[in-house]
């Protein structure tokens, strides 16, 4: 709930500084001009992550506001959570591009053999968003939306093999006798 938040804070905030300025006697950017899709491709993908940042937001406080009774727990809560984590996703993937259109815009003249290596860094934080998360995300679906209880499984989920790989590797682990 804090990530969101945080993305829709600085989402706002880049919205009016947009990179280059403002014409004083318009107030219209003087990229969009001069740079027309890349500064689209900012505009577009800042309000598309402030977008998906504020309904991740309000689904994860539908997640504490929440009853919490028993049938609550069956589809609802994960459902929602399921919800949030998709839009808190988006939000991430959309702010990366927007970071990467307002480099290419800043730096582009000058320094282009910068904004390569940058915008390939920018894929960090969505792939380690995706190696930590989709686990979860796959799991729960599973348990939501699969095989019922009395169902027997064929094979183990994907969380269950990540979980027990990161346990037989943790070396931390006492050993048993």
């Amino acid at each position: 709930m804090i990530v969101a938040t945080l993305i829709a804070a600085v989402m706002f905030t880049t919205t009016f500084t947009v990179p280059g300025g403002n014409k004083n006697e318009t107030g219209m950017p003087t990229m969009l001009e001069t740079q027309r899709i890349p500064f689209l491709i900012f505009m577009i993908s800042n309000a598309l992550s402030m977008f998906s940042s504020s309904t991740s937001l309000l689904i994860f406080l539908g997640i504490l506001t929440a009853r919490y009774v028993e049938d609550d727990f069956l589809k609802s809560l994960p459902t929602k959570l399921i919800s949030g984590l998709m839009s808190l996703f988006l939000s991430i993937v959309t702010m990366m591009v927007s970071f990467g259109a307002a480099l290419y815009l800043i730096l582009h003249e000058n320094l282009s053999w910068v904004t390569v290596p940058i915008i390939i860094l920018t894929m960090i934080p969505i792939v380690l968003f995706s190696i930590l998360q989709f686990p979860l995300l796959i799991e729960m679906t599973q348990r939501t939306y699969g095989a019922g209880i009395f169902d027997e499984y064929k094979k183990k989920s994907h969380f269950a093999k990540f979980r027990a790989c990161l346990i037989r590797r943790n070396p931390l682990r006492k050993k048993r006798n």
